[in-house]
């Protein structure tokens, strides 16, 4: 069997089995999904879903958090990894949506990696999730499944998600979705849930995968 008919049977099961699959970030309108997003780098979606409601109750539009007091913003997600980094990227990123973007959050990649503290990653969760765009997003769950099921060889989540485009070329959004769930509870890190796996056929390894 080649990677490309592997691929295709193991598209179709993550699609049959995550087709609807939607982040468990907690969000109500684009603005809270990107600063979420920004939020949940090297940071779980669980954190950041207990963070969020004050934050959003005090500055509950971009145009509130771009007049943002530093130290208010910290205080408020500190319980967050790297807090102190993400503050001021997420007060920065609100200040440029203001200035470049007449208060109104950019619809495309580079605009939106044009924004303080987003990155290709997170501008394509924030696609994918909002807009059900064809972009593939790798965090450490999707290089994780990708490189365990043998989808890739990458050292980096670039390259990796060049790759996963390459082979699967549609339904990135689902597939993206997926990966994300069935890395975090199914083929976890550490004492992965391989009986409840529906793609152990091709699985290569239980070794953990870490990005460079």
């Amino acid at each position: 069997m080649t990677k490309t008919q592997k691929a295709s049977i193991i598209k179709r099961k993550f699609l049959l089995h995550y087709g609807q699959a939607k982040t468990e970030l907690k969000y109500s309108n684009l603005y809270e999904l990107l600063v979420a997003v920004m939020l949940s780098a090297q940071c779980t979606d669980k954190r950041v879903n207990l963070i969020t409601p004050a934050l959003f109750a005090n500055f509950p539009t971009i145009s509130h958090l771009a007049c943002a007091d530093i130290q208010e913003v910290k205080l408020l997600i500190k319980s967050c990894s790297f807090f102190n980094n993400k503050a001021n990227h997420l007060i920065a990123m609100a200040k440029q949506v203001m200035e470049n973007f007449n208060g109104e959050i950019p619809h495309t990649q580079n605009e939106l990696k044009s924004l303080s503290g987003v990155g290709q990653k997170t501008a394509n969760v924030v696609l994918i999730e909002y807009f059900g765009e064809n972009f593939m997003a790798v965090d450490t769950h999707v290089f994780r499944v990708s490189h365990r099921l043998g989808l890739t060889r990458a050292k980096t989540t670039q390259k990796t998600e060049e790759d996963l485009v390459k082979l699967f070329k549609d339904h990135l959004h689902a597939l993206h979705q997926g990966f994300v769930l069935f890395g975090r509870y199914v083929c976890k890190a550490v004492n992965p849930n391989c009986q409840d796996c529906f793609v152990q056929e091709f699985c290569t390894t239980t070794k953990s995968f870490k990005p460079q």
